[in-house]
């Protein structure tokens, strides 16, 4: 018998991820409490359990990534080197939840209007907090490089790297090396690329 170290997901995780699939086949208005029960398992109604509404559920799913995207990105820079293995550490995670979490890009893409005020401000500051973890890396390698002209850079980076939703020629493990290597050349300078 083999054991996992990783715990089996909860019900609550569970419905987050199966939503995420939902919203991003048919967009969050386009799935209703009882589809949403429904392709869990449970009624409708069985959902508020565990959300008070379907809006709780994008906010926690969205609010969620976003607390995972940084906290995992912090953990990446702490464990590394120096600025340039920072840098390579994150562009490595990023590629990793872009090719995993396919479905909450785009959910976090088309469905960001959706999102409850209160939800978008937190997920705005998490995501700044996110970019200024990889301009502050940006800034260590490129001399006289400004703030705005780093998140700049990582935007751009994201960009490349949250199209896996789009891009499907290729497959995953070979995609992946794509992309780190084409953020990569992006961000470093010319002689470390």
């Amino acid at each position: 018998m083999t054991t996992s170290t990783e715990e089996a997901p909860t019900r609550r995780e569970q419905i987050l991820a199966t939503a995420a699939d939902l919203f991003a086949a048919r967009g969050f208005h386009g799935v209703s409490v009882a589809d949403l029960g429904s392709a869990c398992g449970i009624s409708g109604p069985a959902l508020y359990k565990h959300f008070a509404s379907k809006d709780a559920v994008l906010a926690e799913m969205l609010v969620d990534i976003s607390v995972r995207l940084l906290d995992v990105g912090r953990e990446r820079v702490a464990a590394a080197s120096g600025p340039e293995d920072a840098l390579r550490g994150l562009v490595d995670w990023h590629v990793d939840f872009a090719l995993r979490h396919r479905a909450l890009i785009i959910v976090q893409d088309r469905d960001w209007e959706s999102l409850p005020v209160d939800a978008r401000a937190r997920v705005r500051d998490l995501q700044r907090a996110y970019v200024d973890l990889w301009a502050d890396r940006l800034r260590l390698l490129h001399a006289g490089l400004d703030l705005t002209a780093a998140r700049a850079m990582a935007h751009a980076a994201f960009g490349l790297i949250n199209s896996t939703p789009r891009t499907g020629a290729l497959p995953d493990p070979s995609l992946h090396d794509l992309l780190i290597a084409m953020a990569l050349r992006a961000l470093l300078p010319a002689s470390d690329a």
